[in-house]
């Protein structure tokens, strides 16, 4: 290894180590306590020990690219509001300090920087949902359903077709998990050499704008 990778590597673990040693500065270990408590009394049975999910059951939480890119309203109001027609109730009955707390505790697993306001300052996708359609019926039916139900579907993904996930995520949140993938689970990423398939960014605006019209059926 050269020199200037050696570099690289050691960079990004100072970038790490400083991003996480930031959280930890902001959150005591009361709240962080309460946070894995309330967890593993609530969230648990369904997403597991650590929050790393069930395939075909129930999503990881603790997904290193997820933490970069959803930000604490997502994560909130997931909580807050549950997911209509899936297997995630609503936690409202919590109120806001705890389901802050079971945030707080899902964020201590944090690996990457967050980058959630960047992602969702991104432009808003535009495309036809027509060769959308086409794109998503062809590659990401196969994981997420027909119609974006996941589970319900047979599938191994989430319901991304659905209102009460598509009302909750930008553009940018959309284009960054079909981009990139979310290593340790089986969302891989549909750009680049390593990618399942190598998508243009007009390719992916298409599938964001199609998905957006399935909300709305």
């Amino acid at each position: 290894m050269t020199a200037s990778k050696y570099l690289v590597g050691a960079l990004a673990g100072i970038v790490v180590m400083t991003a996480g040693a930031a959280f930890a500065a902001d959150v005591s270990k009361k709240t962080l306590k309460q946070g894995k408590d309330l967890f593993e009394a609530n969230c648990e049975a369904c997403h597991q020990a650590d929050a790393i999910g069930k395939p075909g059951f129930a999503p990881s939480l603790t997904n290193p690219e997820l933490l970069a890119t959803a930000s604490d309203k997502f994560f909130e109001g997931t909580i807050r509001d549950g997911r209509e027609d899936t297997g995630m109730p609503p936690f409202a009955h919590m109120g806001r300090k705890k389901v802050r707390a079971i945030v707080a505790y899902l964020r201590s697993h944090t690996k990457l920087p967050n980058r959630s306001k960047e992602v969702d300052a991104q432009r808003d996708a535009q495309g036809d949902p027509r060769l959308g359609e086409l794109w998503y019926n062809n590659i990401c039916s196969t994981c997420h359903g027909m119609d974006g139900d996941g589970y319900d579907a047979g599938g191994t993904g989430t319901a991304i077709g659905l209102p009460s996930f598509l009302d909750k995520v930008s553009d940018g949140f959309l284009r960054e998990t079909i981009k990139n993938g979310r290593s340790n689970t089986r969302m891989l990423p549909f750009q680049g050499p390593a990618g399942l398939a190598n998508m243009a960014e007009q390719e992916i605006d298409d599938v964001i704008v199609y998905l957006r019209t399935l909300a709305k059926k």
